[in-house]
């Protein structure tokens, strides 16, 4: 049984379409990454996840329990936190993460311990004398403190220290050795990089890419760069090239170029051939992955009519 299904799911605010037929699977033990612009919907398909409010068609379930009608049985195996975490200001941050953790069912005493101690929070101070990245701390700290089978993280490092965000990271990769599920939205790309097992990408309210990010890069442009002792033959008339660039300099000849899956393997043949002394095979990052897909640069797009 998947930990997440999301079919057909779509809402409408008045005249504004927010969610448009979005299908999103999050299988069990998964991290998956949940990537879009503000606006493009990933936090009204949370909120639809929570039983936060009704869509007009579709289902959304977790662990097979629909997230509307059995939203308080979804809510035992769920933990949340929010990128804009609100505390009650009279209270101290130890007794807002046990308030938290009565509402995500009872946090681990053990476990809160070491998370406190791991994240650097002082739980004596009111939260009212907190900063963002503190009550973020608070919210990580209740949510992940649980036993919850599922964790929807909706930009959760916000306001955190980069060191505070390798604590973070930690934490998800010890959630999914535990076999726990996470849907990660983070405008942090890297930390979706590294954690997640799939990426969607979802774009004015319609996931419009979904898979690893080995599937998502085999859509995509391989940058290379290279210094030969000789010219490299015949890459102006091979196919599937953009952006070539070929420069005769002291230290040899400098060649630079994308190229499409099919034209990877004999445009690199064509650079051995030619004695590199230095040769880099560069896979599209995350960042240009997503961008790609917001720019609709697929590789047919990229590559169609062009021999450069």
């Amino acid at each position: 049984m998947d930990a997440i299904a999301v079919r057909g799911v779509r809402k409408v605010f008045g005249a504004t379409v927010a969610l448009d037929d979005v299908n999103l699977t999050v299988a069990e033990g998964e991290v998956h990454g949940f990537l879009g612009p503000n606006g493009a919907g990933k936090s009204t398909t949370i909120r639809a996840l929570l039983g936060q409010l009704r869509v007009n068609a579709g289902e959304a379930k977790i662990f097979g329990l629909d997230c509307w009608t059995r939203s308080v049985a979804a809510h035992r195996r769920l933990a949340y936190v929010p990128g804009d975490v609100a505390l009650w200001p009279g209270l101290t941050g130890g007794a807002s993460i046990d308030v938290l953790g009565r509402l995500h069912g009872g946090a681990d005493p053990r476990r809160r311990r070491e998370l406190i101690e791991r994240f650097a929070l002082d739980p004596t101070k009111r939260t009212r004398t907190y900063s963002k990245g503190n009550r973020q701390k608070v919210a990580l700290i209740a949510a992940l403190a649980t036993n919850a089978d599922l964790f929807l993280l909706d930009e959760p490092t916000s306001g955190l220290d980069p060191l505070m965000e390798e604590v973070f990271q930690q934490c998800v990769r010890e959630l999914k050795n535990d076999g726990r599920t996470v849907l990660l939205s983070s405008h942090i790309l890297s930390e979706v990089e590294v954690l997640c097992d799939r990426v969607s990408i979802i774009r004015r309210g319609t996931v419009i890419r979904t898979g690893t990010l080995a599937d998502l890069r085999s859509h995509t442009l391989t940058r290379v760069a290279a210094v030969t002792r000789r010219p490299v033959a015949g890459l102006d008339r091979l196919d599937g090239l953009v952006d070539l660039g070929v420069a005769t300099r002291p230290d040899g000849v400098h060649v630079g170029f994308r190229a499409g899956p099919d034209a990877l393997g004999e445009a690199v043949g064509r650079v051995a051939a030619a004695e590199p002394a230095s040769l880099t095979v560069q896979p599209p990052s995350l960042d240009e992955l997503f961008l790609a897909s917001y720019r609709g640069d697929a590789v047919s797009d990229a590559t169609a009519g062009a021999r450069r």
